[in-house]
């Protein structure tokens, strides 16, 4: 099921971006096989080891290989020969040493679309280094945005650099380049980088820069919190309340709530008296609890909204009535995203674990029960 249907993906073992990115096509109902380890490595953290608590790892089947070994290295290539995409998230070089590099990969299958998830990129005088999330952002610039005024950057934990920045940008990418292979094309590597990708993200910063319309004062502008009217507060028992009434309709929709529509307040966009608007704003939410707000709020457009635990976003009326989270083998996650009427996702699957469900993809890709033999001997392990 699924929008993707049909499309064959293999995927090698990697942390963070490319496994999220790889989950957004196998929710899309492409047919994923993992190459994972023999056994779990060390420093791939405890993520990796819980795998069914593993919500990235989601809707594929694993195989194992010990990509060391040049036979295991034929088998891997027998697998590429009959994908239509390749994911790995390996430094860059890696995949060549093993002897699966985009030169070879593409000459056994033309048609391949070879996507390669880095921080840095394929190229440049830090292509080599290491780093993680917070590092690719703070070298896109986008890092130095978030936080409060006069305070420090702030991180976004992971999402702007490993999974908005790189995993769903190396996604679309590698969806563009397959409609380019089913339009006639040939296949092509997809170098997505999470410091491009990040950039990427904050292109109406840019704009808004370049229009003097922004300052790189952190906390001082119109979506970073500096307005008084995009920001969150606490309300009376500890809890917040997100606002961002930025429409003057709705401004006055929120005053009107907050009980402050006949104060003697500043304009919305006088800068000089936001000081005050956040002092006006900041009694009124400790003044009831968050309950009551959500309540006040529930049938505005004043854009208003309580600030909701993981949990507790769950179980929203709204989450509810769309069906917006599911649990899988014990795991509450979000179903998958975006939706589609008439090919729609089907129910995710648990992550693998290692091996597992492994014969069964290679039946569905077609390998014969002597193929299947060889390639165990070749070193690929696999389970029922």
């Amino acid at each position: 099921m699924g929008v993707l249907s049909g499309i064959r993906v293999v995927e090698f073992e990697a942390i963070g971006p490319a496994p999220f990115g790889t989950m957004l096509l196998a929710d899309m109902g492409a047919d994923v096989v993992r190459i994972d380890r023999p056994v779990a490595a060390s420093d791939l953290g405890p993520k990796l080891e819980g795998k069914r608590a593993d919500v990235t790892g989601r809707n594929r089947r694993s195989v194992t290989l010990d990509l060391k070994r040049p036979e295991s290295v034929a088998a891997a290539l027998e697998l590429i020969e009959r994908a239509d995409v390749l994911i790995e998230g390996f430094r860059p070089g890696t995949m060549e040493r093993l002897g699966l590099g985009p030169e070879v990969a593409l000459v056994r299958n033309p048609r391949l679309v070879y996507a390669r998830m880095t921080g840095w990129g394929q190229t440049g005088p830090m292509a080599d280094r290491a780093g993680h999330d917070l590092n690719y952002i703070a070298l896109s610039g986008v890092l130095s945005t978030i936080g409060p005024a006069g305070g420090r950057p702030v991180p976004p934990l992971n999402l702007v650099g490993d999974y908005g920045g790189g995993g769903m940008l190396m996604a679309m990418g590698v969806l563009a380049a397959l409609v380019n292979v089913q339009r006639g094309g040939a296949g092509q590597v997809v170098d997505a980088a999470m410091t491009e990708g990040a950039a990427q993200l904050g292109s109406v910063i840019w704009g808004l820069l370049a229009g003097g319309h922004w300052t790189e004062q952190r906390g001082s502008n119109l979506l970073d919190g500096g307005a008084p009217w995009y920001d969150t507060y606490e309300t009376r028992d500890g809890q917040h309340m997100s606002i961002g009434p930025i429409e003057s309709r709705f401004y006055a929709e929120m005053l009107d709530i907050l009980g402050l529509a006949d104060a003697d307040l500043p304009r919305q966009h006088d800068r000089a008296g936001w000081p005050r608007l956040r002092a006006a704003f900041t009694a009124a939410f400790l003044s009831r609890t968050r309950a009551q707000w959500a309540e006040a709020f529930a049938n505005s457009d004043a854009c208003v909204v309580p600030v909701l635990g993981l949990a507790e976003a769950a179980e929203h009326p709204h989450s509810v009535a769309r069906g917006s989270f599911i649990e899988v083998d014990g795991v509450v996650q979000p179903v998958p995203a975006p939706r589609f009427q008439g090919t729609p996702s089907a129910q995710p699957r648990p992550a693998p674990q290692r091996g597992e469900h492994g014969a069964e993809a290679l039946r569905d890709w077609g390998f014969d029960s002597v193929e299947i033999e060889r390639l165990r001997e070749r070193g690929l392990g696999f389970k029922a």
